[in-house]
């Protein structure tokens, strides 16, 4: 199945190297690339593609989060995936509430770049390593603040032992491809267990079970 996607990016060489990322691709079709936050609205609707990079600081006018929290009511069959060189806290939790489905950093290399958009299409919530880590942090500072270890010693109980293992490592921001590379399994079989995770977590992405898991 090939994944359509859109760019919003207002730095021109960026936005062209994205491009070139995409059209080089194997199984990944370009739907549009534009460079403001108000094109972006008028377009995005029509193409309908699957995933949308998403960059946050567009110059003037509106952000990529306030396009995000425009569009994603609207259409929430279409995938939100921030790339930016933003790492600062607000900004991930701002993007995140707004609707974004996954959050990586530009820096990240071709192919796990594709690597992450593939996992979002197929149900995940890929996020940097970087991201992750602040997102764990997050979680774990505001549940030393109001403890709620029962939460955590639930979902420990009601996950099996690979299940946790998977979440754990999920929590640290890997790939379904580098979590099967790790624990010697198919990512098919990684794909099943994270199923099983959100089911028995009623959640419906990592974000949710980091911060169920970690009791908020």
């Amino acid at each position: 199945m090939t994944i359509s996607v859109c760019i919003v990016d207002d730095n021109k060489d960026i936005r062209s190297a994205l491009e070139q990322i995409i059209m080089m691709a194997e199984g990944y079709t370009l739907a549009g690339s534009f460079a403001d936050a108000e094109t972006a609205l008028q377009k995005i609707p029509a193409l309908q593609p699957n995933v949308v990079l998403m960059d946050i600081n567009l110059g003037d006018g509106e952000s990529g989060i306030d396009c995000v929290r425009q569009l994603k009511p609207q259409f929430p069959e279409i995938l939100f995936m921030m790339c930016t060189i933003y790492e600062e806290d607000e900004k991930i939790f701002e993007a995140l509430k707004a609707g974004a489905n996954g959050y990586i950093l530009k820096k990240t290399a071709p192919g796990k770049l594709l690597d992450a958009l593939r996992e979002l299409y197929e149900g995940g919530a890929p996020m940097s390593s970087q991201i992750a880590r602040k997102v764990v942090n997050a979680f774990q500072s505001k549940s030393a603040d109001t403890p709620d270890t029962n939460t955590a010693v639930r979902t420990i109980n009601i996950l099996s032992n690979r299940e946790n293992e998977i979440l754990e490592l999920l929590s640290r921001g890997m790939l379904y491809k580098e979590i099967a590379g790790k624990l010697f399994i198919s990512q098919e079989t990684v794909r099943k267990h994270v199923y099983h995770i959100y089911e028995k977590m009623h959640v419906n992405n990592r974000v949710e079970a980091i911060n169920k898991f970690y009791g908020r």
